[in-house]
């Protein structure tokens, strides 16, 4: 069974090939995007059309988005940028490029940290469902940075606890639109899957309690890059309390970012990194920290901004 779908191009997309504002409105990635126009599940305005077609504001949508297969497996693969930031008998970190997925799932094609670890030929903890296997946490197709990985049985019930428990340090560094006030302060709101579009969440009554702390580092004229502690680790947590709080990521137009802004960043995904990461190493006992440099293109979109100040 298919899920059909309906949106408006909004005026902030027109212009954008088909692909991309497919990818955009719909929380696909661009590669999906492309296979669904190619196989004739995207209309525009009731007609089929070309993948670099540009859309116009106001027209419609319509996508049939296939019933995603019962089955996902791991598939080795070589992910470029992908860096082995740490390995020893307990646990691998990785820093995560993006567009890459933390393990296989229904309905993504893309490589995956399981899927590299696996051609890498790592040892992973057998713990967890089979495509999941030693993940411990995630991060979003769309967020880059840090990551740590089970090796061990052992290893995968000692950090599964740790961040059960919320005694991980999970450290991100944000790129907001406006200035927060105060600059710095708590969001404490709770969140779940977003009532008018399952692939969203958002702050919803009786969801999931959620905490986020975040601090000011650096003001410029259009956005301010936040240092962001997440004390509970929910789905799209800090891009949901970001855009809660009138704020959202830069170039997040899932969660009411400005198109206008993100092309003049040149943004094409939310500007979100997982830049430190601490916790007690299963097997010495000791607490261990690691961090991350920025990647290419959240770097270039900071110059771009202090070149606008």
């Amino acid at each position: 069974m298919s899920d059909s779908r309906t949106l408006m191009v909004p005026d902030g997309l027109a212009g954008e090939r088909l692909d991309a504002a497919l990818s955009r409105l719909f929380g696909v990635s661009r590669t999906k995007a492309a296979e669904l126009i190619e196989a004739g599940l995207v209309q525009v305005d009731g007609a089929p059309a070309a993948k670099s077609a540009r859309v116009s504001a106001g027209v419609l949508l319509d996508v049939e988005l296939p019933a995603p297969p019962g089955e996902v497996t791991v598939v080795p693969e070589t992910v470029e940028n992908l860096r082995i930031v740490h390995d020893d008998d307990e646990i691998v970190v990785v820093d995560k490029p993006v567009g890459v997925a933390a393990h296989p799932s229904p309905g993504w094609t893309g490589p995956t940290v399981i899927g590299h670890l696996a051609g890498a030929g790592f040892s992973i903890s057998t713990s967890g469902a089979a495509e999941r296997k030693g993940i411990v946490h995630r991060l979003d197709v769309g967020t880059s940075g840090l990551m740590v990985v089970a090796k061990t049985e052992y290893s995968y019930t000692v950090l599964k606890r740790a961040f059960k428990e919320r005694t991980v340090k999970k450290i991100y560094h944000a790129l907001v639109q406006g200035h927060p006030d105060p600059f710095t302060g708590t969001v404490d709101a709770p969140i779940d899957r977003h009532p008018n579009h399952d692939y969203k969440f958002g702050v919803v009554a009786g969801g999931k309690p959620s905490i986020t702390h975040y601090e000011t580092l650096e003001a410029f004229r259009y956005a301010t890059l936040l240092e962001i502690t997440l004390e509970t680790g929910r789905t799209h947590q800090i891009r949901v309390h970001m855009s809660a709080i009138g704020h959202p990521c830069c170039g997040d137009l899932t969660y009411g970012a400005d198109p206008v802004l993100a092309e003049r960043l040149e943004l094409s995904r939310q500007w979100l990194h997982a830049m430190r990461l601490g916790f007690t190493h299963p097997g010495s006992g000791e607490y261990t920290e690691f961090t991350s440099q920025y990647p290419d293109d959240l770097d270039q979109a900071l110059d771009r901004l202090a070149d606008a100040q």
